[in-house]
């Protein structure tokens, strides 16, 4: 069956870095488009990032671009976000999504918390 796994969610202080990584099984990784969502306390599930099948192309939300970078390795069925220049804002548990936007099969995601 299909499965999403993220992992590298934390505490991180502003200004510090996380890299979260999402290991797929069950598909071909390699033939979807892939995103990353987050959810903040008491707000709707917004699109951080996407990136195509073949890396051709790549979405950032605007509070983000500049700061995070999303890739992915198809040898090895994972997708990445690099998160630099964490803020208070960032603070949300993060979902991995088979999807270019929202809509796809999500998993369980991994919470981030940015505060000092």
């Amino acid at each position: 069956q299909v499965q999403l796994v993220e992992s590298g969610g934390g505490l991180a202080q502003p200004g510090g870095s996380l890299r979260l990584s999402c290991t797929a099984s069950g598909f071909a990784f390699s033939a979807y488009a892939m995103s990353w969502a987050r959810q903040a306390p008491g707000k709707g599930l917004e699109w951080v990032s996407g990136i195509y099948f073949d890396e051709r192309d790549t979405y950032y939300l605007d509070s983000v671009k500049g700061r995070f970078t999303i890739s992915r390795d198809n040898a090895k069925n994972t997708l990445y976000l690099q998160m630099n220049s964490l803020k208070s804002e960032d603070t949300a548990r993060y979902y991995c999504i088979r999807s270019w936007g929202l809509g796809g099969f999500t998993g369980q995601g991994t919470q981030v918390t940015v505060s000092s």
